[in-house]
């Protein structure tokens, strides 16, 4: 089969398969990934290692537009609005997590995959999140302090991992660990790449407020996304950072409604090819592997999820927010996809003919089906146990009434 067939079949499965997830009220990227995990080498072998390496460029692509869209959502009036209990809490529960997940996989593995697989749990799926927010209309000091939360988790995690995976490439190369590779060259790249993502969102706003039709504006979108991705990797920059960091730009720097119409667009167009993407990441998991990481997937599993929990909890307290704060904010985190599964990717290259990257993504690939299962019922379960689910308090105050009309 030539490229052109394995992609077309590649996203009428993939669509017919997140459409099945959905049916038995699972998330749709479940299914995308469960469907690459049939079509890819564990399966019947159609996305061959070969034709992954031909289609290389959309997991780059999808994961600019994944960065691009979590930049959205950092809106700093409203982070501003929210206080420094958000920054606070994220900071505590990503530093608190790597920390933990690094030293318990550090009885599992050597320290080049124990760092990179703490910096990957750092990461957040803010979109699950939102989803279960949206669809219960959660409203409160919970659901506000999350939203920020969700918005400045991933970044952090990028600059973690940044930091991570160039310590983590010195003991690969058996290098002397130095200042300048620990700390001077890691923060070079992060103000570097988060530069470069301004200028260019800096670009896009002045070109798109020239622009008067969404054809047009989508084609730039798409014009910026690809200079992004271009640029970055010619620069030996961070493609995540750079396109949050224009995200960031364009949602602060465009005014509310210009903003939103320009993510309304990409949105559009985006769909078909975080299809790819999941699936494709999905081909990547070897089954043959997960026997070999079966302890050590269950432990970054449990690890990451008290990680997750007892920072938030720590960071709510540090910063002396409301009880539910550090009740339950931590519930709300535990989701696992989008930025986590591209670093995942970005591993398996960066470390390419070692056992991190393909042990790196089979562990994320397996726990993600389970965090994107147990994820949005824990942020479910947090909403409710606040009483900030609209529906909750719908559902209470038709049984106070009914309780009232058996008295009267």
């Amino acid at each position: 089969m030539n490229v052109f067939l394995r992609l077309g079949l590649l996203l009428v499965i993939g669509f017919f398969g997140g459409k099945a997830m959905k049916l038995i009220k699972l998330p749709t990227v479940t299914g995308y990934i469960m469907i690459g995990l049939f079509l890819g080498r564990s399966g019947v072998d159609l996305l061959t290692p070969d034709f992954i390496e031909q289609v290389s460029f959309i997991s780059s692509v999808a994961l600019v537009f994944i960065a691009f869209s979590i930049g959205s959502e950092f809106r700093i009036q409203e982070i501003r609005e929210l206080g420094k209990s958000i920054v606070v809490i994220a900071f505590s529960e990503a530093i608190v997590t790597f920390v933990l997940v690094t030293g318990v996989m550090r009885l599992f593995v050597n320290w080049p995959t124990a760092l990179i697989l703490g910096a990957v749990s750092s990461a957040t799926a803010p979109a699950a999140t939102m989803m279960v927010l949206r669809e219960y209309r959660a409203r409160g000091p919970l659901t506000s302090t999350l939203l920020g939360v969700v918005a400045v988790d991933d970044a952090i995690c990028l600059m973690i991992f940044a930091i991570a995976s160039s310590v983590a490439k010195v003991f690969v190369a058996h290098d002397v660990l130095t200042f300048n590779r620990l700390v001077v060259l890691p923060l070079v790249e992060i103000i570097s790449s988060v530069g470069l993502g301004v200028v260019l969102g800096g670009g896009l706003i002045l070109v798109a407020r020239r622009v008067s039709n969404d054809a047009e504006l989508l084609t730039i979108v798409v014009a910026a996304a690809l200079l992004i991705t271009g640029a970055a990797e010619q620069l030996g920059l961070s493609e995540l950072l750079c396109a949050m960091a224009a995200g960031v730009t364009v949602t602060n720097g465009m005014g509310v409604v210009p903003a939103r119409r320009l993510f309304t667009v990409t949105e559009q167009f985006t769909p078909p090819i975080i299809t790819a993407f999941f699936v494709i990441a999905g081909s990547r998991l070897d089954i043959a592997m997960i026997p070999q990481i079966g302890w050590i997937g269950l432990a970054y599993l449990v690890v990451r999820m008290i990680g997750k929990i007892g920072g938030a909890s720590l960071g709510g307290a540090l910063s002396k927010s409301p009880l539910v704060v550090r009740k339950y904010l931590g519930y709300g985190l535990l989701s696992q996809v989008g930025v986590a599964v591209g670093l995942a990717i970005i591993v398996s290259e960066m470390f390419a003919g070692t056992q991190i990257g393909s042990l790196v993504l089979t562990i994320l690939l397996a726990t993600t089906i389970v965090t994107e299962v147990v994820g949005p019922m824990m942020t479910r379960y947090a909403i409710y146990s606040a009483g900030e689910a609209k529906k909750e308090k719908v559902h209470g105050n038709l049984q106070r009434e009914a309780h009232a009309s058996s008295h009267s």
